[in-house]
């Protein structure tokens, strides 16, 4: 950071709020020891105050809000913000400090750059209820709309891909993204965009994104980084300090979700099909809150969750999970979870990536009831490669490469070295790093052969290098055999502009070498390796393969039980929700984004994470609200939930790898705990027949309910539990699922179920049942005639028949005469029997 953008920094800063003191040079002491924190206060945020809850008359039921509400909402804002820069004033007279936000839409509060001393005084004035130190958060498609039936199902019910998402506005806390390409255009044929008029967010105008950036398919971007700016990390030109995407990761998402319909994916040359959004008529507004070279911190991430929520949109993708558990008596209680309660409250349905931390068990990012956790699974698309040896023996692998048609000498690269160059001298030559260590002579017209080791894993080495190398070297083609050290781990198909393949089998590694060391070639003399006489022919692997055993939970995703607390305790609550294809899922990208090197230049990437699973949920969570404008956040995560899929396209069940290396030789039949309800189903999800739905007063009931949370309730909501008259156990939450962490004896819990089926008759449904292991289970009524609009009780007993501490699982079913299935998992924990 040069010394002239530090003026201007310091400067800008000086213009945020009256209330904000620079400092200078004789204050550099008492700056190093200060740090960002949260503080929230006991008064009302505005969506509290306006009354508004997640019901059919919500703001966020696709029709505009009225100009007064609108003007109510502004100017209780404006009194929020006056109210914190007085009260910093009162409370560090004459002192230096920074307000970097005020939150005054679903929190009330704001973050400043404090002394431990200053937050201490803060911590003690009687207005503010709580103080927390600020923490970091971090980062957690060509084919899936076929492989999830949109096409032929979802979409074909609204009008085709048209009309699929249209008047929906998602909002996205993520990387940023990149205007300029095809997927956010709305210079699409056909009928044209509207922008939703109860949409009142802005684009920004910055260096990075000029004026034209926003049309009128991406309606609305906004950056956020004062609280990395307060610490000194981030460095506008090369961070990118506007909303453009200078990683890669918020552009993926964005046009995983609603990317436009049939955008050409070329990748290294290679045209790889068309791509699309799950609604690629949906609008898309960006909030960037995380940054290339260090991710994100939650204070950013708040402000810009608060911004979306006033701005009007309907569904929040969050596509990144916290690094750490949140401290305090129950995980729900952090900032960004209650901000996020707080925008469920305004009617706004939020989807979060589980994490990427799998396959342990307790492992899941992503903890609250109000909010749609999302797994990720593969799917039926691979992209197959191989190799011909002249021993007429085949090695499979991966890379996206075209292949070279006739048979070339192999040459191994620590057989061509440049002469003085040794092994000792150089002593990753393998790796295929620097051309300047290879002798040009010995390699030209020959298949490269290099060695895969972990420092590609860690990002040391990439493929991108070698296959410079290999074209500064003028090789026929490029063959990587796994090494050791990297042994275990998934290669992906990684794009190569030459001939190339990646081998990620020790065992097929060990056959081509054998092959190539049976005919070496010496120098006469010397005795030097100078090659071998064994020759290749690279089939290519860019045709891609359908119909593998899918889905199946991939090993990264993380997995449930939900800890209620830091201390690992379980939360009564299911955890993920769903599962999504989240494995070598293809989306847009930034060229200039950094985020993976294999991709770095194109237009288009191939990413795997729970990342990419969320947007997939996000997307077809906005085909529902398109269809149900009226629906509550929990009424569209029962859709989601109740109409989930149980068993792979071969009708078998869903199977989950159960470790990191090799993967797919230890899997076993997942469970709620891996998979939530299961493997979401768009098109079932648009005729759910019932739906479990929750108000924003049983969530509220709920927390109250929590040992100790009563102050806490009061920081965040500004409300009192002591006007809920009864509490709630989560288990007795009306989720579409029953968690019970400790069944002690026997437990009694009710649901209720709505009738929402676009027919006007009855149906009938009748209830069947498999109990978990050492668990007796009985559903009233166990059959029963619901009326459309109409809502009947549920009556689960369970009860413990041995004392077991293993968890085990059952489901509840409930078959309507019309068609409607309604899946409902059922998780117990620790069974006492009494």
């Amino acid at each position: 950071m040069d010394e002239s953008y530090l003026v201007r920094f310091v400067f800008l800063l000086c213009l945020v709020s009256s209330s904000v003191f620079c400092l200078d040079d004789s204050d550099q002491n008492a700056a190093a020891s200060s740090a960002v924190y949260i503080v929230t206060l006991k008064d009302r945020p505005s969506v509290h105050s306006s009354g508004r809850e997640s019901t059919s008359s919500s703001r966020h039921s696709l029709t505009a809000s009225s100009s007064s509400q609108i003007y109510r909402t502004l100017n209780r804002s404006a009194s929020i913000i006056r109210v914190h820069d007085s009260l910093l004033r009162k409370a560090l007279r004459k002192e230096n400090y920074l307000k970097l936000y005020s939150y005054h839409y679903l929190i009330n509060g704001f973050s400043a750059v404090l002394t431990q001393k200053q937050a201490d005084r803060l911590a003690a004035r009687e207005e503010v209820e709580n103080v927390v130190l600020d923490f970091s958060v971090e980062k957690a498609t060509t084919h899936t709309p076929q492989f999830l039936g949109l096409p032929r199902g979802a979409w074909l019910r609204d009008g085709g891909y048209e009309y699929a998402g249209e008047g929906v506005v998602i909002g996205f806390i993520d990387t940023g993204i990149d205007p300029s390409h095809p997927s956010f255009s709305d210079k699409i044929l056909g009928h044209t965009y509207s922008i939703p008029p109860r949409f009142t967010g802005v684009c920004e105008v910055t260096i990075g994104f000029p004026p034209g950036s926003c049309n009128r398919k991406l309606i609305g971007a906004r950056h956020f980084a004062e609280s990395a700016l307060s610490r000194g990390v981030l460095n506008s030109t090369q961070d990118d300090a506007s909303p453009f995407d200078g990683e890669g990761h918020g552009t993926h998402t964005a046009s995983v979700a609603a990317g436009n319909h049939g955008i050409p994916v070329v990748v290294a040359g290679h045209h790889l099909g068309n791509a699309s959004g799950m609604a690629p008529r949906a609008h898309i507004a960006v909030y960037k809150a995380l940054y290339k070279r260090f991710g994100g911190f939650a204070a950013d991430i708040i402000a810009a969750i608060d911004q979306a929520a006033q701005d009007g949109v309907d569904i929040i993708n969050l596509s990144i999970t916290p690094n750490r558990r949140p401290p305090g008596i129950a995980t729900f209680f952090n900032p960004i979870d209650m901000a996020l309660f707080s925008a469920v409250k305004a009617g706004i349905f939020v989807v979060q990536a589980a994490g990427n931390t799998g396959p342990a068990p307790k492992s899941m990012s992503s903890f609250s009831p109000w909010i749609f956790t999302v797994g990720a699974t593969s799917h039926d698309r691979i992209y197959t490669n191989s190799i011909i040896l002249g021993n007429n023996v085949t090695v499979p692998g991966v890379g996206l490469a075209s292949g070279t048609r006739t048979m070339h000498k192999l040459i191994l690269a620590t057989h061509a070295l440049r002469n003085g160059t040794t092994v000792m001298d150089a002593i990753y030559v393998g790796e295929c790093q620097d051309s300047s260590s290879f002798d040009q002579k010995l390699v030209q017209g020959k298949i490269l052969v290099c060695s895969y080791t972990v420092r590609f894993i860690l990002g040391v080495s990439t493929i991108k290098q070698a296959l410079i190398t290999a074209k500064n070297l003028t090789a026929a083609g490029l063959v990587f055999y796994i090494d050791p050290s990297a042994a275990g781990f998934q290669m992906t198909s990684t794009p190569m502009d030459i001939p190339g393949i990646l081998i990620s089998s020790p065992q097929d590694s060990q056959a081509l070498l054998r092959y190539y060391n049976s005919s070496l070639l010496r120098e006469n003399g010397s005795g030097k390796i100078v090659g071998s006489a064994s020759v290749a022919r690279i089939v290519g692997g860019m045709k891609p393969t359908y119909g593998i055993t899918s889905p199946k939970v991939m090993y990264f995703s993380a997995r449930g039980p939900d800890p209620e607390d830091d201390s690992f305790v379980d939360a009564d609550i299911m955890k993920p929700n769903l599962v999504a294809p989240g494995n070598a899922i293809w989306g847009a990208w930034s060229p200039l984004g950094i985020g993976t090197t294999d991709f770095q230049g194109e237009r288009f990437a191939m990413e795997s994470g729970t990342s990419m699973s969320a947007p997939h949920v996000t997307g077809i969570a906005a085909l529902i609200k398109q269809k149900f404008p009226h629906f509550t956040p929990a009424a569209i995560a029962s859709a989601l939930s109740t109409t989930a899929s149980l068993s792979d396209r071969k009708g078998q069940h869903i199977m989950a790898q159960r470790t990191v290396l090799n993967p797919d030789i230890s899997q076993s039949p997942a469970t709620p705990f891996d998979m939530g309800s299961g493997f979401v189903n768009a098109t079932a999800a648009l005729d759910p027949g019932l739906i479990f739905d929750i108000g924003y007063n049983e969530y509220m009931k709920f927390l109250c309910g929590i040992d100790g949370s009563s102050p806490v309730v009061l920081n965040y909501t500004g409300e009192s539990c002591s006007a809920y008259n009864s509490s709630l156990a989560a288990s007795d939450l009306n989720l579409p699922s029953v968690t019970i962490a400790k069944l002690v004896g026997t437990r009694t819990v009710l649901r209720w179920v709505t009738n929402i089926a676009t027919t006007a008759t009855n149906e009938t449904y009748t209830v069947g049942w498999k109990a978990p292991d050492s668990v007796s289970v009985k559903v009233s009524p166990a059959k029963f005639t619901i009326g459309n609009g109409q809502t009947r009780v549920l009556s689960i007993v369970l009860g413990a028949m041995k004392n077991v501490s293993m968890a085990s699982f059952g489901r509840i079913g409930l078959f309507g005469d019309r068609g409607h299935v309604v899946n409902i998992p059922v998780a117990v924990i620790y069974k006492i029997a009494v």
